[in-house]
């Protein structure tokens, strides 16, 4: 519940568009819950992003799936004044490693809006490739996908 406040401020406001937003304190709070709610229904979900000197939350990396989700997916965001940093890189890259050696799952893929070019350049940085046939919810989003490295 800690980290509820500052994920609050980032749906609400302009700096969500890329992630759906912004949103009502209502479908935030859904949104949230739901992040919770994937560890018990499918044994995966989403993680906060702790800064480790200041024991700060500074974003969210996530395994997403269910029935809004054509795929599983690689998701990730960080809270203003902490990109540049390497933490989405790090945590995105810790989580893809876990999903495919703990879950099995053959690949994963993720949803980036096409103007998001610094999600573009992460999804790259994780040896996503795009694929123009994947399905997807948002017909203009860019697909990434990831295979397991060997």
């Amino acid at each position: 519940m800690d980290d509820w406040p500052a994920y609050l401020n980032l749906m609400v406001s302009p700096r969500s568009h890329f992630v759906g937003g912004p949103i009502s304190d209502r479908f935030a709070w859904g949104i949230f819950c739901h992040d919770v709610a994937q560890w018990s229904l499918l044994d995966h979900g989403a993680l906060m992003i702790v800064d480790r000197s200041s024991k700060r939350c500074i974003g969210q990396v996530a395994i997403n799936a269910g029935p809004f989700f054509p795929e599983h997916e690689l998701g990730w965001f960080v809270y203003e004044g902490f990109e540049g940093n390497g933490y989405a890189y790090e945590a995105a890259e810790a989580l893809k490693r876990w999903a495919f050696k703990e879950l099995k799952l053959p690949t994963l893929v993720s949803y980036v809006d096409p103007e998001n070019a610094k999600s573009c350049r992460l999804a790259k940085r994780l040896n996503g490739t795009l694929d123009i046939d994947a399905l997807r919810e948002d017909p203009t989003d860019l697909v990434f996908r990831y295979e397991e490295d060997t």
